[in-house]
């Protein structure tokens, strides 16, 4: 199912299925980070305000806002 990941609950899983077309400056920051196209990930943490969202990937945690969130293409996993 395609969602956002703003949209994702804490606990859940996703997979990145691509980026957002016009997203190509902040797509290189995510590309280098290992948010490439198949990677998995869970949500860990979201703060009080809804914004950032930590995300495990690769062994590692990262945190990133909503709107830079947003050039990601996900897919919620089961």
């Amino acid at each position: 199912m395609k969602t956002t990941l703003a949209e994702m609950a804490v606990g859940r899983e996703g997979k990145v299925i691509g980026f957002a077309s016009g997203s190509s400056a902040y797509r290189q920051k995510l590309l280098a980070m290992g948010m490439v196209k198949g990677t998995e990930f869970a949500v860990t943490r979201v703060a009080p305000m809804g914004d950032p969202v930590e995300i495990t990937v690769r062994g590692y945690r990262l945190s990133l806002r909503k709107d830079e969130a947003c050039a990601l293409q996900i897919e919620e996993l089961k």
